[in-house]
């Protein structure tokens, strides 16, 4: 989950001017929160309190209304009464990796994704990418290998994990779809040494950079298990309390036992 949250704060930089190396400084002045981080806290906090999950996502844009949400999710937000909105766009899977960190079975996981993803995003696409993404953690956080996920993935969802990032790099260009942009950010993942070298190839795309980061990240984190101190330190400087102790109360019970 922190590795989610880094990913997306350093990523914020470049979400709006993409680069296409991973030669960048972590953090700057610009670095800041999104709409990624907070719903990734939102559906930490679901998990923690057995929650309605349109419910607290609709809580936490009116808490943070000003972290670059999409329009569609805006409106749906802002509406008590609007249902799902057949969205395949990448919201489902940038918010979902708490509920890697949160069961035991792998059948679990991909339940509870698709409940975390379909009060907003019903469409399959959206439910895959989100499916996709909480079990890259588990299997990440449970088998410790990468060919394993690798395999699953391909053969769940259909997903191309058989480029390497110098083929998609060159060609790649800014897309917010689930089927655009998760193969990608997993294969950031995979091809990476540690937590900061999976953001950085994410970035590197120069496509949707907070999402892909905060995927990547968030897999990286339960497959390494380490995330270096001074990204640690830094995160925590750009949360605002609220946020930062739903983190830490999620990590308490699910990552730190």
């Amino acid at each position: 989950m922190l590795g989610a949250i880094a990913g997306d704060i350093i990523g914020s930089v470049f979400e709006a001017k993409p680069i296409k190396t991973k030669e960048f400084e972590l953090f700057s002045e610009q670095s800041t929160f999104t709409d990624d981080t907070v719903l990734t806290i939102a559906v930490a906090e679901v998990l923690l309190t057995s929650g309605s999950y349109a419910d607290t996502y609709r809580k936490y844009y009116r808490s943070f209304q000003d972290r670059g949400y999409g329009y569609g999710f805006h409106r749906w937000a802002c509406s008590n009464e609007a249902g799902p909105y057949y969205s395949f766009g990448n919201g489902s899977a940038m918010r979902v990796s708490p509920v890697g960190w949160a069961y035991n079975s792998l059948a679990a996981v991909l339940a509870e994704a698709e409940r975390s993803a379909v009060v907003s995003h019903n469409h399959e696409e959206g439910i895959k990418g989100a499916q996709a993404v909480a079990a890259a953690v588990y299997l990440a956080r449970t088998s410790g290998s990468k060919e394993r996920i690798q395999e699953f993935i391909r053969q769940e969802f259909g997903y191309p994990l058989n480029r390497r990032l110098d083929e998609i790099r060159p060609h790649y260009c800014f897309d917010v779809s689930c089927q655009g942009s998760v193969p990608e950010a997993i294969t950031a993942f995979l091809e990476s040494d540690d937590v900061e070298d999976a953001i950085r190839n994410a970035i590197s795309l120069g496509g949707d950079s907070d999402t892909m980061a905060c995927i990547a990240g968030a897999i990286a984190e339960a497959y390494y298990r380490e995330i270096p101190e001074p990204i640690e330190n830094a995160v925590y400087q750009y949360l605002p309390a609220a946020l930062a102790q739903i983190t830490l109360n999620f990590r308490k019970k699910f990552i730190d036992e």
